[in-house]
């Protein structure tokens, strides 16, 4: 059984409240960075990377079962790297679905955050395409290797510092 300071730790207050009836939980001050709601009225959580494997378990448990979307940017030239998730909870006779956003950030020097491959597998090609083109490795990814760039291309081509090479591939136009 998970801890009770373990979910208060890490789960948003509007999660903890629909979910969980312990008023111990939610008295307690929760430790996270909520960046706010999109035009959907989706709350957005910032989660630390090596916390990200522990929580996506839990959300998975709770009902978060659907993983709409994983994608990955770079935040500025130099700075971090973003990871994105956009998960669902999805239930027979619900016609409005709850979602939340998960952003997990890492410093570009070393880029690495914990798959979430074995709980969501249709994260799969995602990962892949967020390492080629940014260089994020998900660490336990079963297959983390190129999808759209040649395997020996050099850089990640969507970095903001990203320098194009000075050539062109020529190609047979048929």
């Amino acid at each position: 059984m998970i801890k009770d300071s373990f979910i208060n730790h890490y789960l948003p207050q509007r999660f903890l409240l629909k979910h969980f009836s312990n008023t111990k939980l939610v008295k307690r001050a929760l430790i996270h960075r909520s960046l706010g709601f999109d035009y959907q009225g989706i709350e957005t959580l910032q989660i630390k990377p090596g916390d990200w494997h522990s929580i996506a378990v839990i959300l998975y448990v709770y009902g978060y079962n659907y993983l709409r979307s994983q994608c990955a940017y770079d935040v500025a030239p130099g700075g971090l790297l973003a990871s994105v998730y956009h998960l669902t909870r999805i239930e027979y006779g619900v016609d409005q679905p709850e979602e939340v956003c998960i952003k997990v950030f890492s410093p570009r020097k070393d880029p690495r955050i914990p798959s979430v491959f074995w709980i969501w597998k249709s994260v799969d090609f995602q990962e892949r395409e967020s390492y080629d083109m940014l260089g994020i490795c998900y660490d336990n990814h079963p297959r983390l290797k190129r999808i759209l760039m040649p395997e020996s291309w050099i850089g990640w081509p969507l970095r903001k510092d990203y320098i194009a090479p000075n050539f062109y591939e020529i190609q047979d136009a048929h």
